[in-house]
């Protein structure tokens, strides 16, 4: 399969009609802004204007809209427009918890041996994981390198429906690192994080699949109780 990175970084099929690449790069893109917190909860979006941005009819752009609508980034309200959902800390630590039973499938449902490419990446990702406190905006940074992280582990799961709904639960909670981790937490954060990455490689670099699975299992686990200390540090309930 060839594909192209677009701009958020997501690697779009070049083998999909000229069409459906045009819907897969402003969907990737949209998403990208959404869990970055380019657009923050509550945003207004607009079909005019992203039409207009991508040089396209409003057709695609309401096409991706929906999807992000039905995989919970978006709300469509009459009346009112396209709006980026709030954060509901109760619902997405639920959602972690999902994501914790179904990461340990990893290694067990049609599981991908990882290439040298993939393995190259994973390592290039560690050393970006590294320079988290060091760069100008250590947040966006560490939100980039997860979701990278996330997007490299997707690779290795051979089973579509499982890769599928880990994807969407994956972005649907994503926004929780960079919306409640504060400055002065960055660099822990990083850094265990770094050992994460480092930990996961070690396993992939000798073949250990389903080990790989159990420890990604553990560290959700581990950040689920970080999120609802930072949730709790900041006045919200989780």
């Amino acid at each position: 399969m060839n594909a192209w990175p677009d701009s958020s970084g997501t690697e779009v099929d070049e083998s999909l009609s000229s069409v459906e690449q045009r819907f897969e790069h402003i969907y990737s893109t949209l998403r990208s802004r959404i869990c970055l917190l380019d657009y923050k909860p509550g945003t207004r979006l607009s079909e005019v204007a992203l039409a207009k941005e991508f040089d396209v009819s409003r057709t695609p752009v309401r096409r991706v809209l929906g999807r992000l609508e039905l995989e919970g980034l978006l709300e469509i309200r009459h009346g009112v427009g396209t709006l980026v959902t709030g954060i509901d800390f109760a619902y997405l630590a639920e959602v972690y918890q999902v994501r914790m039973e179904l990461v340990c499938h990893l290694g067990i449902m049609a599981p991908m041996p990882p290439s040298e490419e993939l393995l190259d990446a994973i390592r290039a990702t560690l050393e970006r994981a590294r320079k988290v406190p060091h760069a100008d905006k250590p947040k966006r940074l560490f939100a980039q390198v997860n979701i990278e992280f996330f997007e490299q582990l997707m690779q290795l799961v051979g089973n579509r429906a499982l890769r599928e709904v880990a994807t969407i639960l994956f972005y649907r909670s994503s926004r929780m690192w960079p919306y409640l981790m504060r400055e002065e937490t960055v660099a822990m954060e990083a850094e265990l994080f770094a050992n994460e990455i480092r930990e996961t490689l070690q396993l992939l670099e000798s073949g250990q699949m389903v080990a790989v699975g159990n420890l990604r299992r553990r560290h959700i686990a581990m950040a689920l109780q970080r999120l609802k200390l930072m949730s709790s540090e900041n006045g919200l309930v989780a």
